[in-house]
């Protein structure tokens, strides 16, 4: 394909910044436009997750455009939930046996920063902001835009759009509104929202609880996390329902009642927060969804990637690296030298949706381990023997987690079927008495593994893997 083609990516986040560079790096001619201002020069974090976790996906995608020596100093690493329990005692849960895998907190806006830097190093990229897609022609390959600076709008054309405006994506509304093919959407939320509060640097930027952890406070109906930063505050997140439950978003409406919501259910993290009120009601409250849609492209003129085609929940920790997989994904499959962008965006929707489709779910799966799971004696008793296993046979034995997170060369489908066998034979055999911990490991990796293997097979004959 021609490389002087000149491409319109709608979106200067993460995903789109990442693919605007590498693209670049490809040697395409690069135009993108971002509905808001350039956070390089102006703070546009308020009520989004101002740190998020990186780990081998991105990792991964980094490489590939050659700057993760750049993106490391920007890295927390987190090597573990920290779970607080309701008197506040805490347990660091690893996040694996192998001592070299660990996740990273990371500043959304500082990397982005670095990616949109990286970016317009290339003359063939070029990036604008305060310019808002209003709808996108997916047949005359044009998109509508406003200037927020001039007040006026205006049409841009291109060979290819691609969609990188994440949930909210300005392509995929057309898409559906345009009704010119079968176009499939879904957008499910959860009854939680969420809200970003923060726990304050200590003295000369020193961190008030353990720095390299995730914060977890699990409550069953409820929780609270909390990641590090590098100026020694923690991004705290609390996920709570709209209207259900004695304590809800809908009714924590008093200082009083916060304060009394916090004292009985987070005492130690209240401690670590004189300023609570003030980001409580500050901040805004924000609704959890997952995006799921179908075709991803319209014929070789348009695609939508990142949240735009596949926005999940955060739950675990794999939004921006699937993101950034997308990329990665795209790449391969530019290098298989198709005919025409049609036939790319074909084999790239092909390849790429069912892992999409897996990491939502998983996502989901998540948040119901995270906030309630992880303080049952059941799963704490999984979690023990699968570290241990994972400490002794490092290459004959990995968690649904580490499937997931560590292993960025097995797709997420692969990793869901795994990973989710595997809970699922360890938690019968100990329930049935069939494992214990305290055995010899060798015989209980042997154990697990034959049982999975029967818990695959099962799903093989009812169609769930190929």
């Amino acid at each position: 394909m021609n490389k002087k083609q000149n491409i319109l990516i709608i979106g200067a986040g993460l995903c789109g910044s990442l693919l605007a560079l590498r693209l670049g790096q490809r040697g395409y001619n690069v135009t993108v436009y971002e509905m808001r201002p350039d956070l390089r020069k102006v703070d546009i974090s308020a009520g989004r997750s101002i740190n998020l976790a990186f780990s081998d996906r991105g990792i991964k995608a980094m490489n590939l455009v050659g700057i993760q020596d750049k993106v490391e100093p920007l890295c927390i690493p987190m090597n573990g939930r920290m779970l607080h329990d309701i008197e506040g005692n805490t347990t660091l849960a690893p996040y694996s046996g192998r001592e070299h895998e660990y996740i990273n907190s990371i500043s959304r806006g500082e990397l982005n920063a670095l990616l949109l830097n990286e970016a317009e190093q290339h003359k063939n990229v070029t990036i604008h902001f305060n310019k808002k897609c209003k709808a996108v022609d997916f047949e005359k390959t044009t998109a509508t835009f406003k200037d927020y600076d001039t007040n006026k709008e205006f049409i841009e054309d291109a060979d290819i759009i691609i969609g990188t405006d994440g949930a909210g994506s300005a392509l995929r509304k057309s898409y559906y509104l345009g009704k010119k093919f079968l176009f499939s959407f879904s957008q499910d939320y959860l009854t939680h929202g969420y809200k970003e509060l923060s726990i304050l640097p200590g003295e000369n930027g020193s961190y008030k609880t353990y720095k390299n952890a995730l914060h977890i406070w699990g409550r069953e109906s409820f929780m609270l996390i909390a990641l590090p930063n590098l100026d020694g505050s923690f991004t705290v997140t609390l996920f709570l329902s709209f209207d259900e439950g004695e304590y809800n978003f809908n009714n924590l409406t008093t200082k009083e009642r916060v304060l009394e919501f916090f004292e009985k259910y987070f005492k130690d993290a209240l401690e670590l927060m004189p300023n609570l009120v003030d980001d409580f009601f500050e901040n805004p409250t924000a609704p959890l969804g997952t995006v799921k849609c179908s075709p991803w492209h319209y014929k070789g003129n348009t695609l939508l990637m990142g949240d735009a085609a596949h926005a999940i929940v955060p739950f675990y920790g794999q939004g921006m690296n699937a993101s950034f997989e997308d990329v990665v994904e795209f790449d391969k499959i530019l290098d298989q030298e198709h005919d025409d962008w049609e036939a790319v965006f074909k084999a790239y929707e092909s390849s790429r949706k069912q892992d999409t489709d897996a990491i939502a779910d998983l996502a989901i799966d998540n948040f119901y381990e995270m906030k309630g799971h992880v303080n049952h004696a059941n799963f704490r008793e999984k979690r023990s023997l699968e570290m241990a296993l994972e400490k002794e046979f490092p290459h004959d034995y990995s968690s649904k987690y580490s499937l997931v997170t560590f292993n960025e060369d097995v797709g997420y489908r692969e990793a869901m079927l795994k990973g989710r066998a595997q809970d699922k034979a360890i938690l019968n055999m100990l329930a049935d008495g069939k494992l214990n911990i305290n055995d010899d490991l060798k015989l209980n990796l042997e154990k697990v593994k034959t049982e999975t293997e029967n818990i695959l097979e099962d799903d093989r004959i009812a169609g769930l893997k190929s």
